[in-house]
């Protein structure tokens, strides 16, 4: 077959244009519900998954730029409703959903929810085992928080007949599913708290889905359960099922039965927790009577007739005269002793004795010092002796005493060496042996 004349055959490429606008244009800004599958995240950080129903499947991508918006983790397997834009990859020519905003729906949000208020509540210490209330042992009151027309109720009070017939029990008619179900539980707590007389409550509800038991994954519910000053056995579902109202009670049951079984003991029980208590208080009684006997036989041996303790005591008063009187007699001895030793120590130290020998050894050190200063004076007169005699022979005066002079030129009292420093006229002075002379120069000879 041939091109029929006048057509042009479009590209490939022209064809995934036109149907990219046409797709792009009308499918814009659209709500896409539907299951995650096949998630996957590379390097990129971007969510590349695809949403399928019970028919079809289309591929979507949510950027990593709007998953800091979301308010939950996606997975595959989990129920959403995307925003976002349908656009056409042209390289392959497959469209795909580009994700603006995503949440969960049905079962998936419910238990995003669930999740993100037992972490809160966990942060704020509502589930601290420390914080619980212990249940009593034999409660003499019990509330019970159901539905008057639920097989939890006919299960707990079958179980309480049973086990504890005429336990006082009251009942707050309560629903345990919908809307109101919430407020009717948390009033049921607060008329149990302001009677004051309830010893523990039970909040009771046989099983359901997950979403029958939403009303006590109720934060408020748990804030109530919390804050009660009554201990809170929670009894929710069946075993399998956990619900924030059993994370935060004093004491969770795994059924509505085993809640009444927790509660009191049967008669059986409690008989034989009697019998071994009146068995253990007979033992400590028979115990507690053979001490006191023994006690008493002990004491009895050491009694004895007044007559012989007085004659004991006088013996004994006798004993201790006489050790005083032997003891005052060596103390007198010791003080005579040490008074002999004390006075011979004081005679030995006599002023008197002291001074007789003080001046006999300053007689002696006087003799002792005349001595030495006789020997002193008479060195000294000797080394004067010595020391004028040779003073003498160097003394000018004895040259003078035989026959020579000394002369001065006056008025200066300059000694005259030599001729030369004296001029015809000078006053000059002589100095004799004996005696001095005052002379005028009549001639100079050199």
């Amino acid at each position: 077959m041939t091109i029929p004349p006048g057509i042009k055959p479009l590209t490939v490429s022209q064809i995934t244009q036109k149907i990219k606008s046409i797709v792009e244009s009308y499918f814009e800004d659209i709500w896409v519900e539907g299951e995650i599958s096949n998630l996957r995240v590379p390097i990129s950080g971007h969510y590349y998954f695809t949403l399928k129903d019970e028919f079809s499947q289309i591929k979507a991508v949510l950027f990593r730029s709007q998953i800091r918006y979301l308010s939950f983790e996606p997975a595959d397997g989990l129920h959403v409703i995307c925003r976002g834009r349908v656009t056409l990859y042209e390289q392959k020519g497959e469209y795909q959903i580009v994700v603006d905003y995503m949440e969960p729906t049905g079962a998936g949000a419910i238990l995003i929810a669930f999740e993100k208020l037992k972490e809160k509540l966990f942060k704020e210490g509502l589930f601290d085992p420390a914080k619980k209330k212990s249940i009593p042992r034999i409660p003499r009151k019990v509330g019970i928080i159901t539905s008057p027309s639920g097989a939890a109720l006919r299960d707990i009070l079958k179980v309480l007949k049973r086990r504890f017939y005429g336990l006082h029990i009251v009942i707050y008619p309560a629903t345990v599913q919908g809307e109101k179900a919430p407020q009717e539980i948390i009033d049921g707590i607060r008329i149990f708290n302001l009677l004051g007389d309830v010893e523990v409550i039970v909040i009771a509800r046989g099983g359901g889905s997950w979403e029958d038991l939403q009303a006590f994954n109720d934060e408020e519910l748990a804030r109530s359960i919390h804050g009660s000053r009554i201990p809170v056995i929670s009894a929710v579902g069946h075993e399998m099922d956990y619900t924030i109202a059993d994370f935060v009670a004093d004491l969770r049951a795994p059924t509505p039965s085993a809640a009444a079984e927790m509660i009191v003991k049967s008669r059986d029980e409690l008989k034989s927790i009697l019998d071994s208590f009146e068995k253990r208080m007979r033992n400590s009684m028979m115990r507690y009577y053979e001490l006191c006997r023994v006690r008493l036989s002990s004491i009895e041996r050491r009694i004895v007739h007044p007559a012989r303790r007085i004659w004991e005591i006088r013996l004994k008063i006798d004993e201790l005269v006489e050790r005083l009187i032997n003891a005052s007699k060596r103390l007198l001895s010791m003080k005579i002793a040490s008074l002999n030793s004390r006075d011979f120590l004081l005679m030995s130290a006599s002023p008197k004795k002291l001074i007789s020998s003080l001046k006999r050894e300053l007689q002696h050190s006087e003799t002792r010092l005349r001595s030495s200063i006789n020997s002193v004076l008479k060195a000294k007169r000797d080394c004067f002796n010595i020391l004028t005699e040779k003073l003498d022979g160097l003394s000018p005066l004895n040259v003078l005493k035989r026959g020579y002079s000394i002369t001065w030129l006056l008025p200066e009292m300059k000694i005259v060496r030599d001729s030369s420093d004296t001029r015809k006229g000078d006053s000059v002075r002589v100095r004799l042996w004996r005696g001095d002379i005052i002379c005028k120069v009549e001639d100079v000879k050199e």
